[in-house]
């Protein structure tokens, strides 16, 4: 008995490594355009989407919010404030008052619109029809009910490829909508990932880059979590992109594709 149950152990140890090499072994690091291509248009509009697909994104960023009349929008803030050229807050004005309003504060050139999730999904949609690889979507839930926001992306075939970020408690929900949905928490502060893991059958984690380590990435492999970190700001940076190369990371979220991808080409 005690051998039957020593023999079980090894295999399921086994097993794990295994599964972990081999998603090591078909790894492609992908690339996440954090609010489009931001650098050069405004951020979260169909102009800064479009730049980011030419760039050769693997994932749109966009986030998430629901107008007073239940319309899908993307739009970082909670306000109005600082991308366009109007005040207040998303969810006190209606689609009707906001549809025109430019998205492109501080941009002498861009006069685009907020766009509507369907908007968005219309663009990759199409984007995919014509290209052998296809573009995915990030799904930063700001301010949205589940079944809102998986009913538009089913539309479009967009749901089951798409990566959803938000609230372990929205998180939850979405799940509820549709269990199969790539759903990916932060990873928490007390560094307990396993108590989530379970609780939310996450498709990966959401880890902050001083976080990150080769052990940690490799730990995480061997039970089928995926790995996506952002490399903003300050951590923009080859010394930030070869450290999450290094570790193994299966997705890196920047605003600037093109930098990123030329200094992923020239890295051993």
């Amino acid at each position: 008995m005690q051998k039957q149950l020593r023999a079980a152990v090894f295999l399921s140890i086994v097993l794990g490594l295994w599964g972990g090499l081999a998603m090591d072994q078909g790894r492609i690091l992908l690339i996440s355009a954090h609010r489009g291509a931001s650098g050069l248009a405004p951020e979260n509009t169909l102009a800064t989407f479009q730049e980011a697909l030419q760039q050769g994104a693997d994932y749109l960023e966009i986030d998430v919010r629901t107008t007073r009349d239940s319309q899908l929008v993307i739009l970082h803030d909670g306000t109005l404030d600082r991308t366009t050229m109007a005040t207040g807050k998303v969810s006190d004005r209606t689609w009707e008052e906001i549809k025109s309003v430019s998205a492109g504060k501080g941009w002498n050139h861009f006069t685009q619109h907020i766009p509507t999730l369907e908007e968005v999904c219309q663009l990759v949609a199409h984007w995919n029809t014509a290209h052998r690889s296809k573009a995915k979507l990030y799904v930063d839930c700001k301010a949205v009910e589940p079944r809102a926001l998986v009913t538009i992306l089913s539309k479009y075939h967009l749901q089951k490829d798409a990566v959803y970020y938000g609230s372990d408690a929205f998180l939850s929900r979405l799940k509820q909508e549709d269990s199969a949905l790539q759903v990916m928490p932060g990873f928490p502060k007390n560094g307990n990932w396993q108590e989530k893991a379970e609780r939310l059958q996450p498709y990966a984690f959401d880890i902050p880059a001083e976080v990150i380590t080769p052990e940690l990435i490799a730990t995480l492999h061997q039970h089928h979590i995926r790995t996506f970190v952002d490399l903003l700001d300050q951590k923009d940076t080859i010394a930030w992109y070869r450290k999450a190369v290094a570790c193994g990371v299966d997705c890196i979220q920047t605003d600037h594709v093109t930098e990123l991808r030329q200094a992923l080409t020239q890295m051993p």
